[in-house]
This record gives structure tokens, sequence and C-alpha cells, in this order.
């Protein structure tokens, strides 16, 4: 079940427009940084999509709530890294994942807009949802303060994979931060699954994008 009433905001246009020979190239400022996001047409992860704004925007603005700083942070589905670069430049441990196709891009942009920084170096690392979780993230070594996730929910058949992935690293004292557009009945079903999992609060809707920034904990017995 959700609780606490979400606060209703707009995505801010911290996108700044730039006369480009890369018309793949888009330009971001978040915490005083300028971010600069390389795009790939060629994979759906290689787009930056609202909820990753979302969250970024919420993280800058919301940081003594959540405060990353030295904190361990994982990133699933990561896409082109925007999320993973504002978490670093706000002081977490960062690891970025995706599938294999998407590493290149993804390492890219988080080398080229981190490389420069007094912060802690971030790393990218390849996450199949649902695949070789205790052999690549394994319990013993691996416990994450905060567990961010932006629209991975759409169109896709890996629904269960993502859930069973989100279980995995959400232990006693992480906390899951997930922005989504919603716009599919198979986005609330996914929502309904999480809500009977966890301790779910809205915090924030975005009407205009229509997306959904949700904060999950595991229930403690």
């Amino acid at each position: 079940s959700l609780t606490g009433s979400p606060v209703t905001l707009k995505i801010l246009q911290n996108w700044v427009p730039r006369v480009s020979h890369y018309f793949d190239k888009e330009h971001y400022t978040y915490v005083g940084h300028q971010i600069v996001i390389q795009e790939s047409i060629e994979h759906f992860g290689a787009v930056v999509w609202p909820g990753a704004l979302a969250l970024s925007q919420y993280l800058e603005s919301n940081q003594e709530q959540f405060n990353l700083k030295d904190k361990k942070v994982l990133e699933i589905g990561a896409g082109t890294g925007l999320l993973s670069i504002v978490a670093c430049i706000l002081g977490a441990h960062v690891t970025a994942t995706d599938l294999p196709e998407v590493l290149e891009n993804l390492s890219y942009n988080i080398s080229r807009n981190t490389q420069n920084l007094n912060m802690h170096k971030p790393e990218v690392r390849k996450l199949v949802w649902g695949e070789g979780l205790n052999e690549d993230f394994p319990v013993s070594t691996y416990h994450y303060d905060f567990l961010l996730a932006t629209d991975v929910v759409y169109h896709h058949g890996d629904l269960e994979p993502l859930l069973a992935t989100m279980v995995y690293f959400c232990k006693p004292g992480t906390v899951l931060l997930w922005a989504n557009k919603f716009r599919f009945s198979t986005d609330y079903e996914f929502l309904e699954k999480v809500c009977n999992i966890f301790n779910t609060t809205i915090l924030a809707e975005f009407p205009e994008s229509n997306v959904k920034l949700l904060k999950a904990t595991v229930r403690e017995n």
C-alpha cells in the first residue's frame, strides 16, 4: 500500500540549448555543474528519459532528506548515465549498471563528466536484470544505501526479472528511489507488485510528464 501525500512538481528546463555540430549531445545543469550527455538513437537505454530528469532534479533539491555524500549508490538501467553523474556530483560512491550494448556510451558519458571533479570515482558495470546477481554482486560483499531506477518499466518482457533485481538489492537499510513515466496498465500492475513487497511512498508527481517518483524500503518483520 502507498503512504504519504506526494508533492506535485514540474520538471524544470535544466536542459541548455546549444548550437552544436553534434545533434546527439544534450547539455544539462545540475548542482552547479554543466553535464554533457551523448545520446544514441540505436538503443532505448541511450536516450535521456523524463524519469531521469525528475529524479536528478529531486535529489538536487532534497539533499538534506536524501544525503548521498559518501553513500553507496547503485543505479540499475543507467542508460546515458545522467542520474549516476548527478549522484556522483552529490558525493556518492556510484555504480552505474546496464546491458552490455549500452555500456560503451554510458562509460563515455560518466567518464567525460566526472574525470576532472574531486569526487569518488564512479564504476560502470554490466547488469542484466535477474541474471547472475549472486555471482556478480554477492550479498556478502555488496550492500547499497540507495538503489536508483528511472523509466525502467515500459513495454518489455523483463518485468519479473526487474522486480527480482529490485528485491535482491533492497536489503534492510537500502532506499529504492524509482521514477517512472506511467503510460500503460502494465506500469500500474508493476507498481502494485512493488507496493505488495515494499513499504512504498509516492514522494512526488510530475503531471505534465506523467512521472511518479516513489521511495520503497524493505518491510521490517
